[in-house]
């Protein structure tokens, strides 16, 4: 009977129990290692909970090895789909480890890879706080803390102007009666606790983040107002009355608005709030108590635009060449970024977002600014109809002559009669604007006496500006009227639409079927970047050429040997067939690199895009450039996953070239570039290369307050003293990525200096920590170390990504507390490298 022999009391002293829980204890721990042995981590993994759990006294003795098994055991889980079993096996471990840095981290990336990323930032932050040192938590919680709490929450917060202009606004409104409050898209509840300071009895604040919410609650209640305001973690959609909210409120506060004005759900919110939320609005020349009648701050919105000139703009949404290193791109293949695309998955919205007053090389304005539309968001019916409203076209005279890139889009948002806000490129505001990149044009050069003509709508709630064209002088225009006020929209006459159609019309090979490929921004303005081309062309031509020599020389010793083995006549008549040479491009996203690399001899090019349209736009200018179809291989239809890509193309084969991207686009060094590096070699054949060879990084000391606002949030000052910083700025990260430091308001306060190499070829070159003298050329205060790259393809061949045709932006650390500097004195910064992560401090 399992329960027949008599237990010992709770206290009583067994040493036949503790012999028995020691032997117990000595037994589970063999079986773990001969476990481990066999990989068997499920197993092992289960004996060492059960060593934990009887002696807990081991925990120092068994946690590296305990560890080491949760981590092989996990990846078997996650392997396998098993996500229950493998959070439970991470809450078990940190139960016993509580305080286990390591494991938090390893948890949160777990998470991360699950899309749980409130989650995982939690466990990131709490590694970080358990040991401020440990560079892949911190790198790890600087990569989430971007997307929890996007950068432009500091620089919102940091808009004195903003922040006044809404607290005078809602002020105005309690002040007049309207007592009860809600507040759409809290974020850290500013507005939600001007409503409260203003003297409203009720108010209700919702956000759909975790992180958000949970970083309002604690704002608030530092400013004790927790009393006051309810905080809600849900969408106002889902807001029921009385479950969440005991009754309608009078007054809704919001903000959520984006560049293109609609695209964060105002208008599906305000519609869900009026119908269900607010009370009715106060008729027209009605009196009486605004508490009893329901009203939206803002009040109502007008949308501007203009047509623009802008070369940045156009190189990163238009491929302007027809001839890529010698690569014909076909004219049946068309390239479009997300932006300018109609009706695709790829499409998230309908344009794209640029600070106009800071976009490099600047733009010229093309007509005067004209007004898009209105918007009342007090009238609910307006707001039903945005949605349903048939597109109207507009047409607008052209005042310069020039080349019509974007029109750009910016609004004055009416929050009450006396208040406003303007987001237009000449106003210092914390908004960016709207930009639609103009394509499909057979002449975008345009002049005075033309007009713009273009479709507004808003469906599915996002303003759309489509159908981009140009029309001469001889067409008859109005263009007096506008989306909002047109009941009867603007009707073209038959001759504007015929010189609309004839401008679209594009040659193209006839027995061709026209190709779209979408690619990002970032891989049009690569593809339009010859000097990147040209120079791999080069650097792999010289590769290529030492490599043939070298066979030629094998070759002929080979048919040497073979003359004198087997004499002449036999020799002669087997002819010999060089094997051909293997380059692999493993660059991130659309690369036509592979093809280059097929016009430079017998090579087997292998490229290894995803995407399948990349894939069949790579055949098409294969084709169009006359390669046989198996020139081009497509590398990942050969590799089982992701992670075997650095194989070889044949168990008995080398490559010769391998190209490794090593540069984000953001401006920060890719993760596991040197692991990939360290691959790579082992799979180059004699004379092989890795591109680019080796990466110098180099800094400068700047003076940037823009820099320092859109980090941080500066004190109670700005946000009318309200405590908001302690807690935003938990989620500050010191580097700032995606900077044009061609046009960033900074004041160099020294030259640049060499910080950090890089070397894929010869790795013991390499250094993690390295200190670095600065001299001082201007006094002021250090508040940032700009940094950027120059990649060399060979000794001679090199590519700087902080150049005017560089595709990759440019990043910066940004100094927790400012230093001041006078001329003429030196700083030493120390510059440290982590896997893939770079920290720069300077020493004291």
């Amino acid at each position: 009977m399992p329960n027949s022999r008599p237990r010992p009391r709770r206290g009583a002293r067994s040493g036949g129990g503790a012999a028995g829980r020691e032997e117990l204890v000595s037994r589970s721990l063999q079986s773990a290692e001969h476990c481990l042995g066999a990989q068997d981590f499920g197993t092992a993994y289960a004996h060492y909970l059960l060593v934990l759990s009887l002696a807990p006294e081991l925990k120092d003795d068994v946690k590296e090895t305990f560890q080491y098994t949760l981590f092989r055991w996990a990846e078997e889980l996650d392997s396998l789909n098993r996500t229950q079993d493998l959070l439970g096996c991470y809450e078990q471990a940190l139960e016993l480890f509580p305080d286990d840095e390591v494991i938090c981290n390893s948890m949160g990336e777990h998470l991360f890879r699950m899309g749980f990323r409130d989650e995982a930032a939690g466990y990131f932050h709490k590694a970080v706080k358990l040991n401020p040192e440990f560079n892949d938590a911190k790198e790890n919680f600087y990569r989430v803390a971007n997307w929890l709490v996007e950068r432009w929450h500091f620089i919102m917060l940091n808009d004195t102007k903003r922040n006044t202009v809404y607290n005078a606004a809602i002020q105005n409104a309690v002040s007049l009666g309207s007592k009860s409050v809600l507040d759409i898209g809290a974020g850290t509840g500013i507005l939600s606790m001007f409503a409260k300071k203003a003297g409203a009895h009720s108010v209700y604040a919702c956000e759909l983040s975790k992180t958000m919410y949970e970083l309002a609650c604690d704002v608030v209640a530092a400013n004790k107002m927790e009393a006051g305001i309810k905080l809600l973690h849900m969408k106002s959609l889902d807001i029921e009355i009385p479950k969440h909210i005991p009754e309608r409120v009078s007054l809704v506060v919001t903000e959520t608005v984006d560049a293109g004005l609609f695209g964060e759900g105002i208008v599906e919110s305000l519609i869900h709030a009026w119908e269900h939320l607010l009370l009715q609005p106060k008729s027209r020349g009605e009196n009486g108590n605004c508490d009893k009648y329901g009203k939206v701050i803002p009040a109502s919105a007008v949308i501007f635009g203009m047509a623009v000139e802008c070369a940045e703009i156009r190189r990163h949404h238009r491929v302007g060449t027809k001839n890529v290193a010698g690569i014909c791109l076909p004219t049946y293949v068309k390239f479009q970024s997300p932006a300018c695309s109609v009706d695709t998955e790829e499409t998230v919205e309908p344009y794209t977002t640029e600070k106009m007053s800071r976009v490099p090389g600047g733009y010229l304005a093309l007509t005067e600014r004209f007004e898009i539309m209105t918007v009342d968001f007090n009238n609910l019916q307006e707001l039903k109809s945005l949605a349903t409203k048939k597109p109207g076209k507009i047409g607008i005279p052209v005042i310069k002559e020039g080349i019509l890139d974007a029109v750009v889009v910016w609004f004055v948002l009416q929050l009450d009669d006396e208040h406003s806000l303007s987001t237009s490129p000449n106003e210092e505001t914390c908004w960016e604007q709207a930009v639609y990149p103009v394509h499909d044009l057979a002449d975008y050069r345009i002049k005075r006496g033309d007009h713009v003509m273009m479709e507004v709508s808003c469906q599915d709630c996002y303003l759309r500006i489509q159908n981009i064209s140009v029309c001469g002088p001889e067409c008859e225009v109005d263009t007096g009227k506008n989306f909002t006020k047109n009941k009867d929209l603007l009707t073209l006459g038959s001759e504007a639409e015929l010189c609309s159609a004839l401008a679209n019309l594009q040659t193209s090979k006839p027995d061709a079927v026209e190709q779209t490929c979408i690619l990002e921004s970032t891989e049009i303005a690569l593809l339009n970047n010859n000097v990147y081309h040209e120079g791999f062309k080069m650097a792999m031509r010289k590769v290529l050429s030492s490599l043939t020599q070298e066979k030629l020389c094998q070759a002929m010793d080979t048919q040497c040997q073979n003359e004198m083995s087997c004499g002449s006549e036999e020799s002669n008549s087997q002819e010999i067939i060089p094997e051909p040479f293997y380059v692999l491009d493993v660059s991130e996203g659309f690369s036509i690199l592979p093809i280059i690399a097929g016009t430079l001899g017998r090579v087997k090019p292998y490229s290894s895009v995803e995407k399948d349209q990349h894939r069949i736009t790579l055949d098409l200018i294969s084709e169009a450039n006359h390669f046989p179809k198996e020139t081009l291989e497509f590398w990942l239809r050969h590799v089982e996953d992701e992670s075997s890509v650095l194989q070889r193309p044949k168990s008995d084969k080398l490559w010769s070239i391998i190209i490794l991207d090593v540069i984000e686009p953001s401006g920060l060094i890719q993760q596991e570039i040197m692991e990939k590096a360290a691959i790579s070699r082992c799979l180059l054949q004699s004379g092989g290369k890795i591109f680019p060879q080796y990466v110098l990084m180099f800094g400068l000391l700047v003076e940037s307050q823009t820099l320092v606002e859109e980090s941080a949030v500066q004190g109670t000052e700005r946000t009318l003293g309200l405590n908001i910083a302690p807690f935003i700025n938990q989620f500050q990260v010191p580097i700032r990525v995606f900077l044009d430091l061609s046009s960033l308001p900074c004041i160099p306060l020294s030259k640049p200096v060499e910080l950090l190499r890089l070397d894929l070829m010869t790795p013991y070159l390499n250094t993690s920590n390295r200190e670095v003298k600065v001299h001082i050329c201007k006094s002021g205060q250090v508040t940032a170390i700009p940094f950027w790259y120059h990649m060399y393809l060979d000794d001679e061949i090199r590519l700087d990504t902080s150049g005017e045709a560089s595709h990759w932006k440019q990043a910066a650390v940004v100094l927790e507390n400012p230093i001041q500097v006078e001329m003429g004195e030196e700083l030493v910064l120390s510059v440290q490298h982590h896997k893939s992560s770079v920290s720069i401090t300077v020493k004291q």
